[in-house]
């Protein structure tokens, strides 16, 4: 489960050392954590990180076969997790230590700044393979946080991009070597902690204003 941790004004929340995927307990643990982070007071930022092979592997698709009829309910819970971490009033660094695929690469598109391992791993948005389009709402915040080209060869080739080929295509900001990604991430969330606070969430809501809107649409989540 995820476990949030505090060093100086940069919280660490490290979302656990296996697939990661979203269950519903786990989506309940990262909330409660962007919680704290949220209503801390003073300077802060937040590092989203893992342990082991996977940053995250996406949506728990185990979960949702066994619970056909919570689906809508699931999918909405989802979008609103990548909707807090777009408007959060806090700067935030993805550490990507390892693969990160489907909705966890969305995850990693909602923070403002990533993080990769240049030489192993993989970022990648698999749906053209596995037959699951798109959500209005995730299409909507893959196309704010890449260059058109780049969003239109993830979206539709489901492009494997190493750490490397991922800063090449700015869908990463650094690609370092592994025992460099965390620190790389602190050090980075580290400079930006004065930006935390009300203005900084206003500005962010206006941005995104239309990816978010899309991402809250509780009236047809799938769609």
């Amino acid at each position: 489960m995820p476990v949030l941790d505090r060093s100086g004004d940069v919280f660490v929340l490290d979302l656990g050392d296996g697939e990661n995927r979203f269950h519903p307990d786990w989506l309940a643990g990262v909330g409660a954590a962007l919680d704290d982070v949220e209503q801390a007071e003073g300077p802060r930022a937040l590092v989203t990180a893992a342990t082991g092979k996977f940053f995250s592997n996406g949506l728990d698709l185990d979960w949702l076969v066994a619970n056909p009829d919570r689906a809508d309910e699931y999918v909405a819970g989802v979008q609103e997790l990548f909707a807090r971490y777009l408007a959060l009033p806090v700067m935030t660094v993805a550490a990507l230590q390892g693969h990160t695929f489907a909705a966890g690469a969305m995850l990693s598109l909602a923070h403002d700044f990533r993080v990769m391992r240049a030489d192993r791993g993989f970022w990648c948005l698999p749906e053209a393979d596995i037959g699951i389009p798109f959500t209005r709402g995730m299409s909507a915040l893959i196309q704010a946080r890449l260059t058109p080209q780049t969003a239109h060869e993830a979206m539709t080739t489901a492009r494997r991009y190493g750490g490397q080929d991922a800063l090449a295509a700015a869908v990463v900001d650094r690609a370092v070597g592994e025992d460099e990604v965390r620190q790389t991430a602190v050090e980075l969330a580290g400079s930006l902690t004065g930006k935390a606070g009300e203005t900084l969430g206003t500005i962010k809501a206006r941005l995104y204003a239309p990816v978010l809107d899309l991402l809250r649409d509780r009236t047809d989540p799938r769609g």
